[in-house]
C-alpha cells in the first residue's frame, strides 16, 4: 500500500478587499449641521440663536414634535453651538474636531441616550450620580434623551430634582413625539419648542436640491408626490427618495413614484373633485373603481381628495395663500373649480368627507363607504338649501313692478265669497256700504331714484352708502333689508368698503350675489364718477342704522256715524243686537282687511 500525498489546490475564491468608506443614506449624509441648515423651523431657530448670543441660556430644553421634523438634528446643532471652540456662539465652523465628534455621536461630554432602552430607575440614578462630573472638553456636559416620554414614573420622579436644579456645566435637552405623556413636572422644569411639520413646498425644493448634488434627474412632480406622501417629515422624504434611486436609477419620474408608494397622482385627485363638483356620478364611481382595481388605499384616496377641496375652499377666501403650497398645472385645477361651488355648499361636503374618514378607518370594504360617501356628497351639492330659496324670491320681487311689492296682490285669497246668511243681519252690512267707504285709498306715490348722476364727488362715505340704501329701498326692498344692516367703513377710491356683523350671514350672502351687487357698484361708480369694486368686512360691534320704510300718509280721520239700531221684524225674536261701541264692523282694522280681501264675516 503506498502512501498517497494529500495535494492542497489553491483556492479560487476571490479575495475581498476592505472597502474604505460606506455608503450614506441621504438621511445623513444631508443632515443639517449648522443653525443656517435648518428647514421649515424658523421660530425655534431664531429664538435658540437669540439665547445663544443674549446669554439666556436656559438649564433644559424640550423639543417636541411629529417623527423626522428635525429634533434630534437640531439638538447636536445647539450641543456644537454650547461646546464650540470659543463658545457658546450661534454661528460655529462645522468642521471644528469637537463638532465633527458630536454630529457623530462620539463626544464624550455629549451623551445620547435613548428612553425606550433605559427607562429604567436603575439608569436615571446613574445619570444623577454622573452629573457632577465635570466636562473633559467642552464648556458644558450635555445630556440629549431621545423618546423622553418612554421613561417610567419613578425614572421621571427620580430625575426630579437633579433637572430643577443642575450644576452649571450641565444641560439637559429632551426630545419627544408624544408629549401628553409626560409628566407636568418634568415639562415645566424645561423651556418647550413645538416642530412643525415642514411645508410640501420646502421638502420638495430640498429634495430637487439633492437630486442635483447627486446628479439625479428629479421630475417636480415626482417630487411634489414624495413630499405629499412624506406628511411635512423630511427624514421619510428623503429615505423615500434614496429607494426610488436604487429602483430606478438616475432618472425619477412620477409614474416611478406613485407605482412603488401606491400614491395617487395629482392629476387624478384634482379630476375626481372636478368630477364631484359637476355632479358626474358616474365618471367618478368609474375612477374610484380603477384606483381599487390597481391596488390604492382608498382611505389615501379620500385624504387626498379632502385635502384637494380643502385647496378650493381656502383659494375661495385667500387666492394667494392657496398658491403658495400648489403646483402651476394643479393650481389652474383650482382657480376652475373654485368657480364651480359656493363657499356655504363646499364646507357642507366637506364635512360630510370627513365624517366618511372617520367611518372608513374602521370598515372592512372601504370601497363601499367611499363610493356611498361620494354619491351623497354630489346629493349635497345639488340638494336645495334655505339661501337658494331666499335668493329665488329676492330674485322674483326684484323683477315685479314696484307698485306691486306696495299693495297687496288682487289674486288674494278671499275669507268668503258668499254673502252670509243670517235671521237677524247686522245694522249695516260692509256689501251695502256707501260708494264713498267703498272706493280704495289712494296709494303713495313710490319715491324717485335719488339723482346720483349729479351727486358728484364731494359726498362722504356716509351719504353715499345711504344713497344707495335709498334707492334699494325704492327698487329692491328685500335687498334694502339686508343692506340696512351694513354701515359704511372706508372709500380708498377704488374699493368701497362696508362693514357688517359676523352674525348677519345671510345679509352677507345677499350683498355679494351678482344681482344685488352689481347695482350697488353702478350707483357707486355714477356718484364717484370713478370706477368702485363694493367690499364686505366682518366686524364685530356693528350697530346699523335701520331706515324706516315710507308709510303711506293717513287719511283724515272721519267722524264716527251711529248707526240706529234695526227694529225688531219678527215678534218672536228676543235677540238684541251688540251694543254700538262693540259692533266690529266699526273698527277700522277690520273694515280695512274686508275691503282688501273683497269679503264678509258669516255670522254663526
Amino acid at each position: 500500500m503506498s502512501n498517497s500525498k494529500k495535494i492542497h489546490k489553491p483556492s479560487t475564491r476571490p479575495t475581498i478587499s476592505p472597502v474604505s468608506t460606506s455608503y450614506k443614506v441621504f438621511a445623513r449624509k444631508y443632515r443639517p449641521l449648522t443653525f443656517n441648515h435648518v428647514l421649515g423651523q424658523d421660530h425655534v431657530v431664531q429664538t435658540l440663536r437669540n439665547a445663544i448670543e443674549g446669554d439666556r441660556l436656559a438649564h433644559a430644553y424640550l423639543f417636541v414634535g411629529p417623527r423626522g421634523t428635525g429634533k434630534t438634528s437640531i439638538a447636536r446643532i445647539l450641543a456644537k453651538a454650547l461646546n464650540c471652540p470659543g463658545g457658546p456662539k450661534a454661528d460655529f465652523d462645522p468642521d471644528e474636531e469637537i463638532c465633527q465628534e458630536i454630529a457623530d455621536g462620539r463626544c464624550l461630554d455629549v451623551l445620547e441616550i435613548d428612553g425606550a432602552s433605559n427607562n429604567g430607575v436603575e439608569q436615571v440614578r446613574e445619570l444623577r450620580d454622573n452629573v457632577k462630573f465635570a466636562p473633559s472638553r467642552g464648556r458644558y456636559k450635555i445630556y440629549y434623551i431621545d423618546e423622553v416620554h418612554m421613561l417610567s414614573s419613578a425614572a421621571f420622579n427620580a430625575l426630579l430634582k437633579t433637572l430643577e436644579e443642575p450644576p452649571d456645566h450641565v444641560k439637559f435637552i429632551f426630545a419627544t413625539t408624544e408629549s401628553e405623556k409626560i409628566l407636568p413636572t418634568i415639562i415645566s422644569r424645561c423651556q418647550r419648542f413645538d416642530l412643525r411639520r415642514i411645508p410640501t413646498r420646502t421638502i420638495s425644493d430640498h429634495l430637487s436640491h439633492i437630486a442635483d448634488q447627486e446628479n439625479i434627474t428629479l421630475d417636480p412632480l415626482a417630487a411634489t408626490a414624495i413630499a405629499k406622501g412624506a406628511e411635512g417629515g423630511m427624514r421619510d422624504a428623503q429615505s423615500m427618495l434614496d429607494q426610488l434611486v436604487a429602483f430606478c436609477g438616475e432618472e425619477i419620474g412620477e409614474k416611478d413614484v406613485l407605482e412603488i408608494f401606491g400614491f395617487t397622482a395629482l392629476e387624478t385627485i384634482a379630476g375626481l373633485g372636478e368630477e364631484l363638483l359637476s355632479g358626474e356620478t358616474v365618471n367618478a364611481l368609474e375612477k374610484i373603481y380603477s384606483q381599487s382595481e390597481s391596488g390604492k388605499d382608498l382611505g389615501k384616496l379620500l385624504t387626498d381628495l379632502i385635502g384637494h377641496l380643502r385647496a378650493v375652499l381656502v383659494y375661495q377666501v385667500d387666492p394667494d395663500g392657496a398658491a403658495r403650497d400648489l403646483t402651476p398645472e394643479i393650481l389652474e385645477r383650482v382657480q376652475s373649480q373654485a368657480a364651480m361651488v359656493n363657499t356655504e355648499r363646499l364646507l357642507a361636503v366637506i364635512d360630510h368627507l370627513a365624517t366618511v374618514d372617520g367611518r372608513m378607518k374602521w370598515a372592512p370594504n372601504k370601497r363601499l363607504h367611499l363610493e356611498v360617501g361620494i354619491i351623497k356628497a354630489i346629493q349635497i351639492l345639488g340638494s336645495t338649501r334655505l339661501s337658494d330659496i331666499i335668493e329665488a324670491i329676492d330674485g322674483t320681487l326684484s323683477t315685479l313692478p314696484a307698485e306691486t311689492t306696495q299693495k297687496a296682490p288682487s289674486s288674494s285669497p278671499k275669507v268668503s265669497a258668499t254673502p252670509p246668511v243670517s235671521a237677524t243681519p247686522p245694522a249695516t252690512p260692509p256689501a251695502q256700504a256707501s260708494a264713498a267707504d267703498r272706493e280704495p285709498k289712494p296709494q303713495p306715490e313710490p319715491r324717485e331714484q335719488p339723482p346720483v348722476e349729479s351727486a358728484g364727488t364731494n359726498l362722504t362715505g356716509e351719504e353715499i352708502w345711504a344713497a344707495v340704501l335709498d334707492h334699494l329701498a325704492s327698487n329692491k326692498p328685500i335687498a334694502a333689508e339686508y343692506a340696512q344692516k351694513a354701515v359704511f367703513a372706508e372709500d380708498d377710491g377704488t374699493h368701497f368698503t362696508v362693514a357688517i356683523s359676523p352674525n348677519e350671514t345671510i345679509a352677507r350672502e345677499s350683498l355679494l350675489r351678482e344681482r344685488t351687487r352689481k347695482p350697488i357698484e353702478a350707483l357707486l361708480q355714477s356718484m364717484r364718477k370713478t370706477e368702485l369694486k363694493l367690499k364686505i368686512e366682518l366686524r364685530e360691534g356693528v350697530s346699523p342704522v335701520i331706515i324706516p320704510a315710507e308709510m303711506p300718509e293717513e287719511d283724515e280721520p272721519k267722524p264716527q256715524q251711529e248707526e240706529p239700531v234695526p227694529a225688531q221684524e219678527e215678534a218672536g225674536n228676543n235677540e238684541q243686537p251688540p251694543p254700538a261701541e262693540d259692533d266690529i264692523y266699526n273698527d277700522p282694522l277690520i273694515r280695512d282687511a274686508l275691503e282688501i280681501f273683497e269679503a264678509n264675516i258669516k255670522n254663526d
